[in-house]
């Protein structure tokens, strides 16, 4: 399938994930958000598990007042990096031995 930018298309794997309008494309993935409130992005080499799918069918996932609201949170490896910088600088270092008298 070519995945093209504001094409709705469903993943044949996951019908469980509705369908999804594409907001991102380039030669290694898809951004895609899907009706289920999720956005998913799909390595260029499963694009032929995507369908196209019918416009009609997507329903955009419901706004939020309050935060971003349940579901919508991208994984961000920010943290895991964060915490292990804080974890490396709590790490004693060693100091070197006082020279011995006479030596």
């Amino acid at each position: 399938m070519n995945v093209k930018r504001g094409s709705v298309v469903s993943h044949a794997m996951a019908q469980q994930w509705g369908t999804g309008k594409v907001v991102e494309v380039n030669d290694y993935m898809a951004t895609i958000r899907f009706s289920d409130g999720m956005v998913r992005k799909i390595i260029s080499s499963h694009f032929t598990d995507l369908r196209p799918a019918d416009p009609a069918t997507y329903t955009p996932p419901a706004k939020t007042t309050k935060g971003r609201g349940k579901g919508t949170r991208v994984r961000s490896t920010t943290t895991s990096v964060k915490a292990k910088a804080k974890a490396k600088a709590k790490k004693p270092v060693a100091t070197p031995a006082a020279p011995q008298p006479g030596a």
